[in-house]
Parts: C-alpha cells; structure tokens; sequence
C-alpha cells in the first residue's frame, strides 16, 4: 500500500505540469458543486420536469469528469511525443455522461441508502469507464504496460467517493450538503485519475509513430476547458434562472398571502412548513417559531372527528401559543400537489379564518332579534318562549306566576306635542324603571309601542306578590319624566293575570292579561285590574268584532247610505250625508253604534273613513243633480298630515267639484292636536271643499272654535233639537244657536228633526238646512232618485216622505 502511495505522489510531482493539474481541479470541483445544485433540483421535481434535470445532471456531471481526466492527461508528461484520437475521447465523453445520469437517476428514485450505495456504484464504474476509455485514446511513442492491482484500487477510490458524495448530501436541498457532495465527488474523481495513471508504465517504443492529425495536448486543452466550461457555465445558469424564478414566484406568492385576510398555513407531515403574516399574528408567535410545530391537536383542534376532509370548510379552535383564549376558527384546506415537484407531496394548505368577529355579529343579531333595539328588554318574540319557560319552572318547582301587561296612559299624546324624541325618551325610561324592581327569574319585555309585560315569578301567595307590585309599578310609572328641561307626565293602565287560575299557557296568560288592561282603560287609566273570567266573553266578542270589521273592509262588506238634507224655507232638498252601514255575513245589518267605537279601538276608523270618503265622492258624480255630500271625518284623520293630499286625490279621482264636498268635524276631535286639526282644516277649505261643525254644543270652547276658524256650516246637536218644546232651556239653546248663526252669517243645520212641531219652530227662527226622518231616512245610492233626478220633485210632501210624527232614533 505504501509503494502504491509513493508511486501515486512520484507520478503526480515529476510526470504533471502541476499548473494544468490546478487547472484540472478547479474544473472538477466547479463540475461537482454544480452537478449537486442540479441534482438538489432534480429530486425535488417529477415527471417531463425530472427528466430534464436528470438531463442537464448527466451532462454536467459527465463533462466535468470528462474535462478533469483529459486536462489531467495534457498536464501528463512522459517526455514522449503524444496525441489523442478523436473517437476515443468522444467515446469517453458520452460515457461519462451516460453513466452519471444513471447513477444519480439511482439515487434519486427513493430516499433510502441502498439508492446512495447503487446511485454511487454506478457513478464510480462511469469514472472508471470513462476513464480507462479516455487513456485507449491516449496515444504515444511507447508501449503501456499496466498494473492491474492500482487498476481495481483506482476502480475502487472512484466508487467510494462517489458513495459517500451522495450518502452525505442527502436531498441536497442546502448550499452546504451541495458543497459536501461535489468535494467528495471531486476527490472521489481525482483520486481515481492519478491512481490509475500511477498504474501505467510507458516502455519507449521508436517503431511506434504518432500520426500528425491526432489532437495534440494544447488543442485539446482548449476544447475541453471551453466545452466543459460552457456546460458548466450553463447548468450553474439554470440553476440560477430557476432559483430567481422560484423566489421571484416566491416573493409573490408571500406577498399576496400576507395581504389576505384570512391565516394561510403549509402544514407537510403535520408540522407546520410555513404562514403568513395573518396565521401568525392569529397563533401569537412569529413564523421561525411556528416552522416545525405540530399544528393538528396542539394549536389547531376540531369540532368534528374526521379532520382531513378536503375541500370541505370545517369549524374548530386554535389555541394561541403564547396562551389565552381560544379563538374560534373556519378552516378550509386543500393539497397542494403542483405534480412537478416531490417537495409538495403530502403538503397541505389550510386557510384560516378568525370567526370572532362574526360571531360577534352573529350574537349581535340574535341579540337584536330578541330585544328591543330601543329600549333592551326582551321583545315579542322572546317574550313567548321565555314566559313559556317560565310556565315551565313554575310548573315544576311549585312557584306562583304573574303576568302584568302594562300600557302608558296618554303616551301618543306627549309623543306628538313633543316630538318623537320626548316618546323614546319616555319608553327608555319606562324600561330603566320596570328592569329596576324585576329580579331574575322575574323579567319586563316590550311589546311594542307603548305596551310592556312584567312577569312575576314568586314564592308566596302570588295574587297579593301581584297587587303588591302592580301597586309599585303604577306609582313608579306616574313620576313625570325629564326630557329637554321640562317634566313629561307619566301614567299606566295594568291588567294582571294569575297561573294557573287565568290560564296554564303563556298565550292564556297573555290574551287575560291584555283583557284585564282593557277592562283597567275601561275604569279611568291609573289602575290595575285582574282578569276576570265574566269579563272574557264581552271583550272576546268585541275583538271578534274587530276581526270581522277588518275582513268586511277588504271583502267589501260595508255599504254607504245617505240621508237628505233640505232647506228649511221650501223643503227642497239641497244635498245628503254619508252614513256608513256593515252588513255582515252572518250578523245581518250591524249598526254604526256598534262597530264605530271598535274600529277606533283598533285602528281601523282611519281606513273605514278613507273608503266612505271615496265611496261617497263617487256616488255624488252619478247624480243629475249637483246636490252637495257630506262626509263625517273622525280625529284620526283630521290629525293626519295627508288628509288634504288624500281628499284632493279622491276629488280628482272621482271628478267632484270641490264645492260640492263637505266635511264634517266634531269640536271634541279639534282638541287632540289644536293646531295640527286647524293647519289640515285650512288647507282644506284652501282646495274650495267646504267644513262643517258637527254636533255644535256638546264639545269644549265653542265659541273660540268659531273665532279660531270660519267655519261654512254649523250642526246643532240633535240632543237639544229633539227637546225643542220638552224642556225650556233646551229650546232657549237652539234659540241661541240660531241667533249666533244669523250674528256671525254662518248658515246653521239642525239634527234629529222628527216631528212638524220642530219644522215649525225652526223655520220661524231662520233656521237653514234640516235633517232627520222628517225629512227622509238614510237610503242606499239607489234610492235617492226622487230626490237626484233633474225633473224630480225635490220638496218634501206628504206624499214623498214619511209622516210628520214623533219618530224613534235611528238604530
């Protein structure tokens, strides 16, 4: 062995031109680190993709140790004319190139060390065989003669190194592995190089000539170094290019992931690969931290079982890892396998998004959808299923239950003189006061409007727990509330029902409740009242009757019928008063005493009144005569802003003169709203309709009513009309009536005339118009032709209407 050492350094210092020798090595180790870079990017490809790599491998591997071996053979000198011939040295080339591609292909088929060993086998035997085929292109005046023993070491040095050069760089995915495994390569090849060439002996041979055309060493220098650098220039290129490319590609995609929203995590073998800036600031720690963490079951758990489902958003918790609370997350992941590269295999992306902002949102909603958004008390919706829970517990535990429905007296009142500020403010703080006096489980909820609910929920003797509090409440709800530097009056009606006396359901309790409220209005405001069982048929018929009067206005149930008006000086008639009339399917005719006070109960008198005022305007066209119609208009539609806008609609719908068209007010409705009633009335009489006073008397301030506005008509009451020449005073009262007409020109019209003795009295005082049944009963449109005929006769007779006698009242 130590001759073979001797020999190998006596070759290499007296045989080598040891300039050509460096030059040699610097090609080697320049072949070998880029052959590894190459190989680094070939084993993490697939496909069309790793063929070319493995390509551009083979090439650059088999040029590089092609290069070292015939650069070293030109540094050899045996003070002999030498050359080289061309196919030989072709031949060595593609061998090299072949085998090399080959054993790194062997080598990169599976990570494991018997690949190393083969891959490296293969690559040591391509050493060796480009080798010795390159030294039967070397040709010279001698004769070779070899020793066999430092042939098999040379054979034998080339493989280990080769070996060792794959075994330690591994995947060679970092500069460092690259460098390890081209060294190893590089002194795996120069070894073999100078061991084999210690194993020649050149005898001199004169016979033997060197033909002129071989290449001479210097040409070949030349080729050699500019080929193989080329190759080598251009596979570092390559590389280059496609490192660029892909931390160009990279950056980009870095870029976009730390610009999205939602956390985006690489997780490969269940640890985490990498993240971006939105993942890391959701698990608190910077990205250096979290490479190479578990992520399933340590930062991130899910709500389900089957946590690699793909493709499919699953909802689960990630648990920061600087501690804290949980943070709710939406995950959705997906592989990302590109087919090119062996690196993505297994490599999954998880985006992540943080939930708590929506369920934040969706709490906020949930919370909106059962409270009201004014006040906080739970609203209808919630009110249900917690009183039914409530009915529940005490069910079982025993307790005793309450429920107070709770209505403000006069709220719409201060709501529109004030404003609708001063309302809310009045609710708000309703609600604050009730919240005050209720404890879980007891609880106050808002209906709606000015309606609230307590629900009691007791130990003792609930009935008087009940009077207790209902007593609280009303003389909580009745201190004044401050709104804008003034003190708003407050007041409540409450109505109180028991479980299980009033009822075993909260509808029950509900429904008793709010008849027990009514019951409470009914009595004056300012009290409570418990539900009685008597009272339940009397209001249940009345809500009947409402839901009845609701239907019968959209079926077109209600009819109009009219009742002449006739001037008192000749009797002819002048014109007619709507009277509207409910003629229900099963009840028969219902008259207007009867269903008028619950449509006002029930906001319904505002659309009953819209449709007798169209009605009658339509009717009135149809007439030859252009007799005027009078329409009563109840409070709820003198106070409405659109009530000028709505007549004058209708009178342009309908065709009426404006003229022919009078509105009849009470003084009582006047009152509501003053000034609002008086702005409507104005703009009124500003469209040319004309406004009469209905039932003159019997309301508040008559007088400043008539000084306040000019009214075309004056109504007196058929209250003091039918007690003409009954009662002293009361004739002393229409008397009066008909003077302040004559004083202030203001025609006046008396109701309720029955009798001759009326027509008679109140013709000699001047009076204007008359109506009642001595002048004609109310009639459908159809009947009025007497009177609306161009040719009729149009004076009441003896033979046009009904005897003058005492008549009753109209039902």
């Amino acid at each position: 062995m130590g001759a073979c050492v001797l020999k190998f350094l006596t070759c290499l210092t007296t045989q080598h031109d040891l300039r050509l020798v460096l030059v040699a090595g610097l090609v080697c180790i320049a072949g070998c680190f880029t052959t590894f870079r190459l190989y680094s990017r070939m084993r993490g490809a697939r496909g069309v993709v790793r063929s070319a790599w493995l390509l551009l491998t083979g090439l650059v591997a088999g040029s590089s140790v092609w290069a070292t071996h015939f650069i070293a053979m030109v540094a050899y000198t045996p003070g002999l004319k030498t050359g080289y011939s061309p196919t030989g040295t072709l031949l060595s080339l593609m061998i090299a190139a072949l085998f090399m591609a080959s054993g790194f292909a062997v080598a990169s088929a599976q990570r494991s060390t018997t690949n190393d060993f083969a891959g490296g086998v293969l690559l040591g035997l391509g050493v060796s065989a480009m080798h010795y085929t390159g030294m039967s292109a070397f040709v010279t005046q001698g004769q070779l003669v070899w020793e066999h023993a430092t042939v098999g070491l040379s054979a034998i040095l080339g493989v280990a190194g080769a070996t060792a050069a794959l075994v330690v760089a591994g995947s060679a995915r970092t500069i460092r592995r690259q460098a390890m495994g081209g060294g190893l390569l590089c002194l795996g090849i120069v070894a073999l190089h100078f061991t084999g060439m210690s194993a020649i002996t050149i005898v001199p041979d004169a016979t033997i000539v060197v033909p002129e055309q071989l290449l001479s060493g210097a040409m070949l220098t030349l080729a050699v170094v500019s080929i193989t650098g080329m190759i080598i220039l251009g596979g570092l290129g390559a590389v280059a290019i496609e490192s660029q490319t892909s931390r160009s590609a990279l950056e980009r995609i870095r870029r976009l992931a730390n610009a999205a929203y939602e956390g985006l995590v690489v997780v490969q073998s269940g640890k985490i690969n990498d993240a971006n800036a939105a993942f890391c600031e959701l698990a608190g720690a910077p990205l250096a931290e979290l490479v190479g963490r578990p992520l399933l079951g340590a930062i991130l758990t899910f709500d389900d079982t089957n946590p690699n489902r793909e493709g499919v958003r699953r909802e689960g918790k990630l648990q920061p890892v600087a501690g804290g609370r949980e943070i709710p997350v939406e995950v959705f992941s997906r592989l990302m396998d590109d087919g090119a590269r062996i690196e993505t295999t297994g490599l999954t992306v998880l985006a992540v998004r943080d939930l708590r902002e929506r369920r934040a949102a969706e709490e906020k909603i949930r919370y909106l959808a059962e409270h009201d958004g004014l006040t906080g008390l739970p609203n209808r919706n919630s009110l249900q299923s917690r009183l039914a829970a409530a009915v529940e517990r005490v069910e079982a535990s025993g307790e005793s239950l309450s429920v107070i429905c709770i209505d403000l007296d006069h709220f719409k009142e201060a709501n529109d003189q004030h404003g609708h500020l001063a309302g809310d403010a009045i609710l708000v703080e309703t609600a604050r006061r009730l919240q005050s006096v209720v404890q879980a489980p007891s609880f106050a909820a808002r209906l709606g409007g000015d309606e609230f609910i307590v629900v009691q929920v007791a130990g003792g003797d609930q009935p008087t727990a009940a009077a207790e509090l209902a007593g609280r409440l009303i003389e909580m709800l009745s201190i004044p509330v401050a709104f804008d530097g003034q003190d708003l009056s407050l007041g409540s009606s409450l109505g109180v029902s028991l479980y299980p006396d009033d009822g075993r359901t909260a509808e029950a309790l509900m429904a008793n409740a709010d008849m027990a409220l009514y019951r409470a209005k009914e009595s004056g405001r300012g009290v409570y009242r418990f539900f009685k069982r008597e009272m339940d048929d009397s209001i249940r018929e009345r809500r009947n009757l409402a839901r009845d009067l609701r239907q019968g206005i959209a079926d077109g149930e209600l009819i109009v019928h009219y009742q002449p008006l006739a001037r008192a000086i000749d009797g002819e008639v002048c014109g007619f008063e709507a009277l509207v009339r409910w003629k229900h399917p099963t009840r028969g005719m219902i008259p207007p005493l009867d269903f008028i006070p619950v449509a006002e109960e029930n906001g319904l008198i505002g659309a009953l009144g819209d449709w007798v005022l169209r009605r009658a305007c339509a009717d009135a066209v149809s007439w030859e005569k252009p007799l005027r119609i009078a329409v009563n208009l109840s409070p709820i539609q003198l106070h409405n802003p659109a009530l000028p806008s709505l007549v004058h609609e209708v009178l342009i719908a309908s065709g009426l003169s404006p003229s022919r068209l009078e509105l009849e007010i009470t003084e009582s409705a006047l009152f509501k709203d003053y000034q609002r009633a008086l702005d409507n009335l104005r703009r009124l009489k500003a469209l040319g309709v004309r406004i009469a006073m209905d039932d003159f008397g019997t309301g508040f301030s008559s007088l400043s009513t008539l000084q306040s506005f000019p009214f075309d008509k004056i109504k007196i009451d058929k209250s003091f009309v039918e007690n003409i020449h009954r009662h002293d005073r009361a004739t002393v009262i229409v008397r009066a009536v008909l003077g302040l007409g004559r004083s202030l020109e203001i025609p006046v019209v008396a109701e309720g005339v029955e009798t001759d003795e009326q027509i008679l009295f109140l013709r000699g005082e001047n009076c204007t118009e008359l109506q009642g049944y001595a002048i004609g009963r109310p009639a459908p449109v159809d009947a009025l032709e007497p009177w609306t005929m161009a040719n009729a006769v149009s004076a009441f007779t003896e033979a046009s209407t009904p005897p003058r006698r005492k008549a009753k009242r109209p039902a």
